[in-house]
């Protein structure tokens, strides 16, 4: 398991390309350590911690900065063991059954000691998923989880803040790209009411936050919400009038859909823009829910 390096003369991708992985890494999460689980994780590792300082040894310092995500990610006590080498990633970790834990991290970080703390938030991770038995099939997918989980359990900033880049150098680590890792970080704001911005020691990591947070903020904006807009309620009511007339499944590009329940009532599913699972309810004017896994209560005009 290694958490992924892109450095100079690479690009760096933008946008959203793995939203839906993302999406469906935040749900397997709530399902796995439930609502009352999540709660424990409510406030992020503080940047104190987790700070690098130039001065400090490397060894005891990458030493000192993994027993501080441990904590936070509520691992056992068990020792990890930092070391340094030559490597094609950033950072990788032996997962063994314990009591101790190998991380490998790249040379580059002897003197980049600023984002020990990120490579290390991602491997610890991989470590706290493997003891859940929470995995996804696939490599890629499966680094995809582990930086989501990593972000919004609460350690995921430091992966974003390591993203720096100018007309001549560029840096980023994780799987996720810099939005992305935004849209997380933004998610989880808004599910526990904390403020990431005053972390961030990049700007493009901040400007990278507030796009994707713009994004999250969306989820919570579709209708069948009362939070839509006019043009997404104009455009659900002309769905809701086709399928009460049996003229097909709602365009593509839209997140609910229609479908009929017992005694033909119509009934509306969503995304849960929490956890993204998928709510269920029948359309007849104002409606609140309540999300069966994340217990969120939704405001809703079907």
């Amino acid at each position: 398991m290694g958490v992924r390096i892109v450095v100079n003369g690479s690009e760096v991708v933008h946008g959203y390309p793995h939203l839906d992985t993302a999406r469906a890494a935040i749900t397997a999460l709530y399902r796995r350590l439930s609502p009352d689980g999540m709660t424990q994780y409510a406030t992020s590792v503080p940047p104190a911690d987790v700070t690098f300082g130039d001065l400090d040894d490397l060894h005891l310092g990458a030493q000192r900065v993994a027993h501080a995500l441990v904590q936070h990610l509520r691992l056992p006590e068990a020792r990890m063991i930092v070391s340094f080498r030559e490597m094609d990633h950033a950072a990788s970790v032996e997962l063994t059954a314990g009591p101790e834990y190998f991380i490998e991290l790249n040379d580059r970080f002897r003197t980049h000691r600023r984002d020990i703390g990120a490579a290390l938030a991602h491997e610890i991770t991989h470590v706290l998923l493997h003891r859940l038995g929470l995995e996804f099939p696939g490599a890629r997918d499966n680094e995809i989880l582990t930086d989501t989980v990593t972000t919004y359990l609460g350690a995921g900033w430091l992966l974003l803040d390591a993203f720096r880049e100018d007309e001549l150098t560029s840096q980023k680590l994780g799987y996720l790209t810099p939005e992305e890792f935004g849209y997380v970080l933004a998610k989880r704001a808004l599910a526990f009411g904390e403020d990431p911005s005053p972390w961030f020691t990049s700007p493009q990591a901040y400007r990278a936050y507030t796009a994707g947070r713009a994004r999250a903020l969306r989820d919570g904006q579709q209708p069948p919400l009362v939070a839509a807009g006019w043009s997404g309620r104009h455009r659900y009511a002309k769905e809701r009038r086709y399928a009460r007339e049996r003229r097909g499944a709602p365009a593509a590009g839209v997140p609910y859909a229609f479908e009929r329940g017992r005694g033909d009532d119509l009934r509306v599913s969503f995304p849960c823009p929490t956890c993204h699972q998928r709510v269920r309810v029948p359309v007849r004017g104002r409606v609140r829910a309540r999300c069966a896994l994340c217990r969120t209560i939704l405001e809703c005009d079907t």
